[in-house]
C-alpha cells in the first residue's frame, strides 16, 4: 500500500469512529442500548465511563463494571457479544487516549446519559477528566457533540448552561421519549430516544419509524 492509500485508509477508519460517554445521571439503559446500536452499525466506539456512571449502571442494570478499563472492556464485550477491535474503554485520566487530542479524536461524541453536572463542566471547559476533555476537543475542532441530558426538573442554572452549549452548536436532547409510536414496553421507550440520537448523528436506524413516512 502506498502513502496515499494509507492516508485514505486512515481517514476511512476515523470516519467510522465515535466517542460515547456515560455519566452519573439516571438512564443507564439508554447508554447500553446506544452502545449496542453503534457497534451494530460498524462503528469503533471509544467508551468513557465516569465513576458515578458505574454506580448507576450497577443500580439500574445490575451490571457491575471494574474501574480498570481493560476489565470493564472485557465485561462489556461479553455482555454485548462484540469482538476485540470494536470497543475501546478508556480510563477517566487516560490523557494519551486518541479522544484527548484534536489531531486524533473522532469528530462525533455523544454523552448519554448526561448529568447536569457534566453539562456545567463541559460548558465551562473544565477538562478535569477525559469525558470533559473529549467534549472540549469536539467543541474546539468544530465537531458534532450531542448531550442526552437526564434531569428533572431543570433549574434556571441548568437551562442557562444548556442554552450556552446550544449556542455553540451542541445538540441538547433531553431523555424525553414520545408516545406516538405506541410503545408497548420500556424497551420501546428506550429505543425512541436512541433512534433520535442515531438520526441526529447521521447513522441509519430501524428502531422507530419516522413520523409521516413509514407509519402511514
Amino acid at each position: 500500500m502506498n502513502p496515499t492509500q494509507n492516508t485514505v485508509a486512515s481517514a476511512s477508519i476515523k470516519r467510522k469512529a465515535i466517542t460515547l460517554a456515560w455519566t452519573g445521571a439516571s438512564g443507564a439503559p439508554y447508554g447500553l442500548r446506544l452502545l449496542h446500536c453503534l457497534l451494530a452499525a460498524d462503528y469503533h466506539v471509544y467508551l468513557l465511563i465516569s465513576s458515578a456512571a458505574r454506580v448507576v449502571l450497577a443500580t439500574e442494570q445490575g451490571l457491575k463494571l471494574s474501574s480498570r478499563p481493560a476489565l470493564a472492556q472485557e465485561a462489556l464485550m461479553d455482555y454485548l457479544q462484540c469482538t476485540a477491535g470494536e470497543l475501546t474503554v478508556c480510563s477517566k485520566e487516560d490523557w494519551f487516549s486518541p479522544v484527548a487530542s484534536g489531531s486524533a479524536a473522532p469528530k462525533q461524541m455523544i454523552v448519554c446519559p448526561c448529568s447536569a453536572g457534566s453539562v456545567a463542566s463541559i460548558v465551562h471547559g473544565m477538562s478535569d477528566n477525559l469525558i470533559e476533555r473529549a467534549a472540549d476537543v469536539v467543541l474546539k475542532e468544530r465537531g458534532q457533540l450531542l448531550l442526552v441530558v437526564r434531569e428533572t426538573p431543570f433549574s434556571t442554572l441548568h437551562l442557562e448552561n444548556m442554552l450556552k452549549l446550544s449556542q455553540m452548536g451542541v445538540t441538547i436532547m433531553p431523555a424525553a421519549p414520545g408516545f406516538y409510536h405506541q410503545p408497548q414496553s420500556i424497551d420501546d421507550l428506550i429505543d425512541f430516544i436512541v433512534a433520535r440520537v442515531l438520526d441526529h448523528m447521521g447513522i441509519e436506524q430501524t428502531l422507530v419509524p419516522r413520523w409521516g413516512y413509514d407509519n402511514r
